[in-house]
């Protein structure tokens, strides 16, 4: 199963590595991360998204929770949290494809960001799905490259992990 980490920390040096440190020592899979500062500087938020078992997401949370630098650790809820991916996708484009290419793009919401004689890049932000779905439409044009972030998650409504 797919779980989703809020984590508070301290806005210092190494605390990053400490808590991937965990994850490693465990054998447990990262598969997303994003770290970003928030409106307290001096504290930043990283989110974790990992593949596994109840069991083993109970014990990383409490291990998180005996770091020093985590403030607050939350296991985000699905159904209960909006989360975002940011995507920048260079796709081949020949001069009779590029209407396709554009029409895909709008089709998704998606925004091309640059265009060259033989190439565009779409910049596209939503769930990890939709993402997956851009992607399955550009690949027979021809994908060049792929950068995307981690994703993002906040809870909805009034419900928020801070201090």
């Amino acid at each position: 199963m797919q779980y989703t980490l809020s984590i508070l920390v301290e806005n210092q040096a190494g605390v990053l590595s400490k808590i991937s440190g965990l994850f490693s020592r465990r054998g447990f899979n990262i598969d997303s991360l994003a770290v970003g500062v928030t409106a307290d500087p001096g504290i930043s938020r990283i989110t974790i998204v990992a593949n596994g078992d109840e069991y083993v997401v109970e014990q990383l949370e409490k291990q998180l929770n005996k770091v020093i630098p985590v403030i607050k650790v939350k296991r985000l809820t699905e159904g209960e949290f909006i989360s975002r991916e940011l995507i920048l996708i260079k796709v081949h484009c020949a001069a009779s494809k590029r209407s396709e290419i554009i029409k895909t793009a709008e089709l998704m919401q998606a925004k091309i960001v640059d265009a060259a004689p033989s190439c565009v890049t779409v910049e596209y932000c939503e769930t990890s799905s939709r993402v997956k779905t851009l992607i399955d439409m550009l690949k027979p044009y021809g994908i060049r490259e792929i950068v995307r972030t981690g994703t993002i998650a906040i809870d909805r409504g009034n419900s928020a992990v801070s201090v």
